[in-house]
């Protein structure tokens, strides 16, 4: 019998009739949640999206993903002074007369009809149209960024949704520099670790280092290729469509299979090399070597990544940014799931590093 043959029926090459979740989404606020809408409220304005969180807003689903939370999903969003006046008897058409399911997917729930700023305020901790601040865009967890820049707009009828996603489509200028140095320090304080540790003969360690630099790498070719990093799970899906993806993906690959820790610097050095390019291709800054060179005074080869940061921290004019602690934005420095979910404690915490 063919492998074919021997898939198991919930295997996901057993769903030909895939629908992305993006696209199904767009069908059911099309075939089933619009008309509701215009009898629950008739001219009442309203914009309908998919955006937030799910795996289907970044373009990254598979039947697999049918398994937790996914489906036909909306946000419809009113202008503020219609939430109180219309939201509750929408929610009562919907909940009323939603078939029970759309294409074969439960519809239970899945429509949020809300405002604008509380739906961003809620997300994101603040209201993107009160205006954004450095402290603002340091505290936001790249992910959510992601969440909220991505997926699909179907209609915007409040003439808001599309301007507040343009808005926050990629950082200021100056934020960018910052957040890029501070991706480069991180490389620099950790770049020598992998030989340190192998040269005592600690080959785990060496590689748990090579696999945070290899981490760190990627997070940095997207941040350059202007990409907010996603969450875990999504890295390697999101950074293999970078500009440096294609050439980096065998070295990084080569990097974290290597069983000393002589080939895994090897790889790792001509990683460095290849997104040292990368950026002076940018034109951010005064050229910097990419050349590698020996650590101090040791057997290790290294970038010297903090020549990078101080190229783009020598090129940051807006005067909130000078004297900042150069530890970026708030997942360069928190690394817990809890926290850059919770836009509520990234920006607490965000706060606190940077009290004077």
């Amino acid at each position: 019998m063919s492998p074919t043959h021997m898939r198991t029926p919930h295997s996901p090459a057993c769903e030909p009739d895939f629908v992305p979740g993006l696209e199904l989404s767009r069908r059911f606020y099309t075939d089933a949640v619009r008309p509701l809408l215009e009898e629950a409220a008739p001219g009442v304005p309203h914009s309908a999206s998919r955006i937030g969180s799910g795996s289907e807003v970044l373009g990254y689903d598979t039947p697999r993903s049918a398994d937790h939370a996914w489906g036909p999903r909306l946000q419809v969003f009113l202008h503020r002074h219609d939430v109180p006046r219309h939201a509750a008897r929408i929610r009562h058409i919907l909940a009323e007369h939603l078939p029970k399911t759309f294409l074969g997917h439960p519809t239970d729930r899945r429509v949020e009809v809300t405002g604008t700023s509380s739906w961003f305020t809620d997300t994101l901790g603040f209201d993107p149209a009160q205006g954004i601040t450095p402290a603002d865009w340091l505290a936001l967890p790249t992910q959510l960024l992601a969440e909220v820049t991505s997926g699909a707009v179907f209609h915007d009828g409040l003439h808001t949704l599309t301007p507040l996603r343009r808005a926050l489509r990629w950082y200021p200028h100056d934020v960018w520099l910052y957040v890029l140095a501070c991706q480069w320090q991180r490389i620099a304080q950790e770049e020598a670790f992998v030989g340190r540790c192998g040269e005592v003969g600690d080959e785990l360690g060496s590689a748990v280092n090579a696999a945070r630099l290899a981490r760190d790498l990627m997070r940095l070719c997207l941040l350059m290729d202007r990409r907010y990093p996603p969450y875990g799970k999504w890295l390697g899906s999101t950074f293999a469509r970078t500009a440096a993806g294609p050439r980096l993906s065998p070295v990084l690959t080569a990097a974290l299979a290597a069983t000393d820790w002589h080939t895994r610097e090897r790889h790792l050095v001509h990683a460095y090399e290849i997104v040292a390019h990368q950026h002076n291709q940018l034109r951010l800054t005064d050229r910097v070597d990419p050349a590698t060179r020996a650590y101090r005074s040791g057997p290790f080869q290294v970038l010297r990544a903090d020549r990078f940061t101080a190229a783009l921290t020598a090129r940051i004019t807006d005067p909130s940014l000078k004297d900042v602690p150069p530890v970026g934005a708030v997942d360069q420095f928190i690394d817990s799931t809890d926290v850059l979910s919770r836009p509520e404690s990234s920006r607490a915490l965000s706060h606190d590093v940077r009290k004077p």
